[in-house]
């Protein structure tokens, strides 16, 4: 566990009577962090849903999730019955040295939006990540696993499963890894860029995981919401990736090799590399419970990688 972590007390807040709470006469989504990757395929998608849902999209000037006192306001004046929580502070090695700044977003405000939440019985989705696994297993993670993140990222992500699931009974925790998509900054655009700049790549090749397309984790928890809008009564801590386990190297020879570039990969050790904040070596997990709690079909990474690539030109 990363040592001298602040603590986050989060004041227990009373509830409004059921009767003084506003429902729309389709179900309002409110979806935060409305430019980030998973936002973005979110909003995409939500069109395919607007017979069932009403979608409210924030960015960061509706919703500032680093100005906590701003969140209970957004409740009041929206009412959702559907939050999904995308808006994260990412910045994995920033965060070693920005420790305040990553406890707000990710712990505090999330156990703010929790408590608002309970008030205004509303479903909450949270999303973490794989870096709350202290990547020593070696094989799959279960949703119940021994967490002990390895960086101050993981640490307060973890906060935030913790502050979510302990202030609002109805939370869905979806735990995912790898993430990349068309829209913002990620591995997959990353190597695309380097490998038309570069003749010759050095890639990391002793971190294991699993990646996750975007757009198929925003279609999963599309299905999630629609499955508990017709009853589904599953809540707690969920996995999500896609199926299949590489190292950052195997993505990228296979990214290489879908776009037909020319550039020489190469793997190399992550010792090679030194950052900040740790890693985890391994952080596959077991997805098998969303599968079964939800009927989420899980694709394979190759195929989405192979998707995603497609969607780009």
């Amino acid at each position: 566990m990363v040592k001298n972590a602040q603590r986050v007390c989060i004041k227990k807040l009373i509830a409004v009577p059921k009767n003084q709470c506003y429902r729309m006469s389709k179900p309002l989504v409110a979806v935060t962090g409305k430019n980030g990757q998973l936002g973005y395929e979110l909003e995409q998608l939500s069109v395919k849903y607007q017979d069932v849902f009403t979608f409210l999209f924030a960015d960061r000037d509706m919703l500032d999730l680093s100005k906590p006192a701003s969140i209970p306001g957004f409740f009041e004046k929206y009412h959702p019955v559907y939050f999904i929580n995308c808006a994260a502070y990412t910045a994995v090695d920033k965060a070693e040295t920005e420790q305040e700044a990553t406890l707000v977003v990710n712990a505090e405000s999330v156990g703010i939006i929790a408590q608002q939440c309970s008030i205004h019985h509303c479903t909450l989705i949270g999303i973490s990540t794989d870096y709350v696994f202290d990547g020593k297993g070696t094989k799959p993670y279960q949703t119940d696993s021994p967490t002990d993140p390895v960086n101050y990222y993981g640490y307060t992500k973890w906060m935030g499963e913790k502050l979510a699931l302990e202030n609002n009974e109805h939370t869905i925790i979806i735990r995912t890894s790898w993430v990349y998509s068309t829209h913002g900054n990620n591995f997959v655009k990353t190597m695309l860029r380097l490998m038309k700049e570069r003749p010759e790549l050095k890639v990391v090749s002793d971190q294991i995981g699993s990646p996750t397309y975007a757009a198929d984790l925003a279609d999963a928890i599309l299905q999630m919401i629609t499955s508990l809008e017709k009853g589904n009564t599953h809540y707690g801590i969920y996995h999500y990736s896609n199926t299949g386990v590489i190292s950052w190297y195997d993505f990228a020879t296979a990214i290489r090799d879908l776009s037909g570039l020319p550039c020489n990969v190469l793997p190399q050790p992550a010792s090679a590399y030194p950052t900040p904040a740790k890693r985890p070596a391994y952080s596959v997990m077991d997805t098998s419970l969303i599968a079964k709690d939800f009927g989420i079909t899980l694709k394979g990474w190759h195929a989405s990688l192979e998707s995603c690539l497609g969607n780009m030109k």
